[in-house]
């Protein structure tokens, strides 16, 4: 049985993480790299672990050292949070093989989801729709012209084993092919230490729908809704709400059931996401998130189930009773994504609260943000009756929010809300672009 967990991870899902555990009754550890040893989620846990210096490969990275803090502070097991070495096969099996249980899929499930290439051929075998795209990688500019003109431009180049919206490249003609061949596989080697890339057919203006599933490994599988993530810029989300304006009620069983199908093959086991593109009606798969996603609270909130502990539970082998039928689905979500755009000490930290509100975040006054990871800061999530409503509510908790000391997105997530086009739920992925050009962010 788990009585104590290490959470391989840093800011606000590492706080969100530890709150759990503690709620539950379980134990933790932090771990933090030498410029984050004031991080909140090290006063928060029961004991902190310094595992390396401000480089992440020498910290949040390094395996070695992660492993080595659960075994000393006699952890039973390992949340690995969100980024960093989630999604990473090779370190889920170290975990395993030290005796120590990691709160996520098996390593070979999530080596299979990591390979996107082997994702798509596994997706397209479920009798789920892909987008056109190579069978294989593309390593030679011969290859990518040929492939590039089967699947017709504008394409897209894509780290194979990568994700979080890096290691992309959109090419438009072929004289721009061979040095965003260049570029992507550069990039894909850089970010996940991996150059294979491969090409898929790029949709211009879609919507990013995802949906969120729990899965037990032995067939149950239960759905928690979609959301929609089409508020990015430069493919990093920024607002994300459930359900999707634009999922009509068949289109949401249609995604349901082969989603649910989809994991059952697998024999999947946590919490997990599979990301579609939607253009046209037509609903494209793009990939599987083999971990708990930073918009996982949107689904927490319509569906009142806690992805976290429910990850913890299943992973310790312990019976779900959520787990028998999906849950009524419930209201309006909304989260935004509050980012730093400058770094230093936090003077002035209040965060937003009422009926409905919810801020996740690793803030306090006197808290310096570093240069050295991700910009995230805080996300605020409402829940209310309706999505007009929840517009409503989220304006009020960003009036209340107020982070000083550091410059933030904040007036750029006001002007989003404000905008005609996200209040009529009539945008696609260029949102942000579209605001841009009219001089508005």
């Amino acid at each position: 049985m788990i009585t104590k967990v290490l959470v391989a991870n840093r800011g606000e899902i590492a706080v969100r993480i530890i709150r759990c555990l503690k709620m539950m009754g379980i134990g933790s550890v932090a771990v933090f790299s030498r410029p984050d040893a004031d991080g909140l989620w090290t006063k928060m846990a029961d004991e902190a672990i310094c595992i390396g210096d401000k480089d992440c490969e020498s910290s949040y990275l390094n395996m070695q050292n992660i492993i080595a803090a659960a075994l000393y502070t006699h952890c039973q097991a390992i949340h690995p949070g969100v980024g960093f070495l989630s999604e990473n096969g090779t370190f889920a099996d170290r975990v395993c093989q030290a005796g120590l249980i990691f709160i996520g899929p098996d390593p070979t499930t999530i080596n299979l989801l990591g390979n996107k290439i082997e994702a798509r051929k596994k997706a397209k075998a479920t009798g789920l729709d892909i987008t056109p795209g190579s069978e294989c990688a593309v390593k030679t500019i011969e290859e990518a012209k040929k492939t590039a003109k089967d699947i017709g431009y504008p394409i897209i180049l894509k780290a194979s084993l990568g994700g979080g919206g890096k290691g992309m490249r959109i090419i438009r003609k072929e004289e721009e092919l061979a040095e965003g061949l260049g570029i992507a596989q550069k990039e894909a080697k850089l970010f996940f230490g991996d150059s294979t890339v491969h090409m898929e057919a790029y949709l211009e203006h879609p919507r990013h729908i995802e949906v969120q599933l729990l899965s037990d490994g032995n067939g149950n599988v239960i759905f928690l809704g979609e959301r929609d993530c089409s508020v990015q810029k430069n493919h990093q989300k920024i607002i994300e709400e459930s359900p999707s304006p634009v999922v009509s009620r068949d289109l949401r069983t249609r995604l349901r059931k082969a989603s649910v199908n989809l994991f059952r093959t697998l024999a999947y086991k946590g919490a997990g996401t599979i990301e579609f593109l939607i253009q046209d009606h037509n609903c494209c798969f793009m990939e599987v998130n083999a971990r708990i996603q930073v918009e996982h609270t949107v689904s927490e909130a319509v569906s009142g189930i806690d992805l976290v502990k429910q990850m913890v539970l299943i992973s310790d082998g312990i019976p779900s009773r959520c787990l028998g039928e999906d849950p009524p689905l419930q209201g309006h979500a909304l989260e935004v994504r509050i980012n730093a755009l400058s770094c230093g000490k936090v003077t002035k930290f209040i965060p937003p609260i009422g009926c409905g509100i919810r801020c996740d975040s690793h803030l306090y006054e006197g808290y310096t943000v570093s240069p050295f990871y991700d910009a995230l800061l805080a996300k605020i999530i409402v829940h209310t009756d309706s999505r007009e409503e929840s517009i409503r509510t989220m304006h009020e908790a960003l009036d209340e929010l107020d982070i000083q000391g550091i410059h933030t997105n904040k007036e750029a997530v006001r002007t989003i809300l404000d905008s005609e086009q996200f209040s009529s739920g009539k945008f696609a992925t260029d949102l942000y672009d579209i605001l841009e050009k009219e001089g508005k962010l």
